[in-house]
């Protein structure tokens, strides 16, 4: 008998987080962001759910958007990091994808390319982010090259906010974007999953949905999943494999971080960070065990957790146990655990059998 862990990816969930971001883009169109494989879901189920739907696919890797092409994808396809090197270019002319230059080095190579027709890019700003993107210097001078050059196409123009989820927000990034678009006349597009859902006023052309498409909450402190119509998409289960009563002052797994004060009764889950269940989750953490929510209890192993029994004494050997997804949201998990509910879902383990649905 295999091992009792597996996890679900339902495409029904997927549409649903779709059709969720369509209603708040207001009339943008929909880049589907499929970077790291989807959020860990697999770029292949991605595709399926949203073969018909999508405005876009949006990724990093180069090989994996030639794939999305070859798999009869026929919407656009961006590159968000755009071309590493000039040999690039050719292969991203040859399928129809769409670069963003977020260097003036990039512009160079384009320059260069030879390109065999008038290729369509996105010029990304550094607005405050400062990771990728041209500075306002370095931008009026990249427009007007991109603008001049025979072998580029239309030019839509973005920017990518840092504290759309937070405090500060995004009006002095959105400020400093505006100035350097001014007079252009150029598609633009900014908003990522929490600017799509917290300031709508803003999607512009093209909004960039992540999170939200696979069922987490860009905000999960502010607004829940299920508060914003969103669906679980990834559902990662697993069984008891143990359940055993301790005595006041025992204590429960590697490092001894947590005692018991009073006779308690606790259960084995087959599941640990090998499977790609956060190491790091403390005691309390949010568990559902045959149903009912409960918590975990010390220190995560690499093929084990230990849960509280207390309250469920229905639980035995074989009762069923969710740890993120639908019954545990992952971003319940996820802030528990001091992380994202991106990383958990990015993190899920090969050696985890998944199925599809839906």
């Amino acid at each position: 008998m295999p091992r009792p862990i597996s996890a679900t990816i339902d495409l029904a969930s997927l549409r649903n987080n779709l059709a969720a971001a369509r209603s708040h883009a207001g009339g943008a169109r929909v880049w589907c962001v499929v970077k790291a494989n989807a959020y860990g879901h697999g770029i292949g189920n991605a595709a399926t759910a949203w073969r018909d739907t999508a405005d876009g696919f949006a990724l990093l890797d180069l090989d994996e958007a030639v794939r999305l092409r070859e798999s009869g994808i026929r919407q656009p396809i961006l590159l968000l990091e755009g071309a590493f090197e000039a040999a690039d270019l050719l292969r991203i002319a040859e399928f129809d994808l769409t670069p963003v230059v977020r260097h003036a080095d990039q512009v160079d190579m384009i320059m260069r390319a030879g390109l065999p027709g008038r290729m369509p890019v996105y010029l990304k700003a550094n607005t405050g982010m400062n990771r990728l993107g041209l500075t306002a210097k370095e931008w009026p001078a990249a427009l007007a090259a991109l603008r001049a050059c025979p072998q580029v196409g239309p030019i839509t123009l973005m920017t990518h906010f840092a504290d759309a989820d937070g405090d500060r927000g995004i009006d002095w990034q959105l400020q400093r974007f505006e100035g350097l678009c001014a007079g252009s006349g150029l598609p633009r597009s900014l908003s990522n999953s929490a600017a799509l859902l917290r300031y709508p006023e803003v999607n512009a052309d093209w909004v960039r949905p992540g999170i939200m498409l696979y069922g987490g909450s860009p905000f999960p402190a502010r607004q829940s999943a299920a508060q914003l119509g969103l669906r679980a998409v990834m559902t990662l289960r697993s069984q008891l494999i143990c359940v055993r009563d301790v005595g006041p002052g025992d204590t429960v797994g590697y490092g001894c971080v947590f005692a018991a004060d009073r006779p308690m009764r606790i259960g084995v889950v087959a599941c640990g960070y090998a499977d790609g269940y956060p190491r790091h989750a403390p005691t309390g953490t949010p568990v559902n065990v045959a149903g009912r929510m409960t918590r975990t209890l010390g220190r995560v192993s690499m093929d084990m957790i230990v849960v509280d029994l207390e309250h469920l004494p229905e639980a035995g050997v074989g009762a069923p146990v969710v740890l993120w997804g639908e019954g545990c949201p992952a971003d319940d998990v996820a802030t528990a655990a001091g992380t994202v509910s991106y990383e958990l879902f990015c993190a899920l383990a090969p050696r985890v059998p998944v199925t599809v649905i839906g």
